[in-house]
């Protein structure tokens, strides 16, 4: 995940004294109810028995106790919101092509590669939904979608309190505060930003309520400080207690994991 507005960045650290004034005076929409104290993030569901981004590995996700289930939002030809990670079907699927330029039909009628032979396949966003309501909260990672349609959709499901969208261009800031003012949001801050004065001059000019690339101990701090939760990214194929434990003492508020049964059980033992 890559952040956007690095172009801004420059400049609004030329306006840090008039950002900490406009900054103390922000509402900032409330994130989703937590089970645990530190938030456990299911990175694309938990796919270690069921594939990735499917009912199958949402409702693992449920099963395990997670707090969020991560979702990553594509749209078909045809305007149908469906729940995929790549541009492309080739890796996770049976077929081949863009998900842009293919038709609901022909995205429903692919299977889902996996390891336990039963036949899946991708979800529209809207089953993603109806399955989560009241049982897990929903990362939504926006790939490629349209926020008016997206928006349309949670609503429909009573979802509004249950989503963190997280976001990968400046376009879709403009949007989703321009027609869902209240959703809470999420992206990486850039590279360029070290210290609390400029942290607070993004935050006055980008009101977002999480981040995932804090791990310096004093922007941390600063963060903390400034009402900002960081959930990092902590998914790989080495992650267990070692990695845990060292993101967790930084001071983090939630970890994206590709282990969320065992992290949840890591989590309790050591509440």
């Amino acid at each position: 995940m890559k952040s956007f507005l690095k172009a801004a960045c420059s400049f609004l650290i030329c306006l840090v004294v008039p950002a900490i004034v406009f900054a103390q005076h922000q509402t900032h929409p409330a994130l989703p109810h937590s089970k645990h104290k530190t938030v456990v993030i299911a990175h694309r569901g938990n796919h270690i028995n069921a594939p990735e981004n499917t009912l199958a590995s949402t409702r693992e996700a449920i099963n395990c106790g997670a707090d969020y289930v991560e979702v990553d939002l594509r749209t078909t030809k045809d305007g149908h919101l469906v729940a995929m990670h790549d541009a492309k079907v080739d890796r996770t699927t049976n077929g081949t092509g863009k998900v842009a330029d293919m038709t609901w039909q022909e995205i429903e009628g692919l299977q889902v590669f996996n390891r336990n032979k039963k036949t899946h396949r991708i979800p529209e966003f809207k089953e993603m939904l109806a399955l989560c309501k009241g049982k897990i909260n929903i990362y939504l990672d926006f790939k490629d979608a349209d926020v008016v349609e997206t928006w349309k959709q949670i609503k429909a499901a009573g979802m509004e309190h249950q989503i963190v969208v997280y976001l990968n261009k400046e376009e879709q800031y403009k949007k989703w505060k321009e027609i869902a003012p209240e959703m809470p949001l999420m992206t990486s801050l850039p590279k360029e930003i070290t210290n609390k004065e400029q942290l607070t001059a993004f935050l006055a000019h980008t009101h977002i309520q999480v981040a995932d690339n804090i791990a310096d101990p004093e922007l941390l701090k600063a963060a903390h400080e400034l009402g900002l939760s960081v959930w990092l990214d902590v998914q790989s194929p080495t992650e267990g207690p070692a990695s845990w434990n060292e993101a967790l003492h930084k001071g983090v508020q939630g970890l994206q994991t590709d282990k969320p049964a065992e992290l949840v059980s890591y989590i309790k033992s050591h509440s």
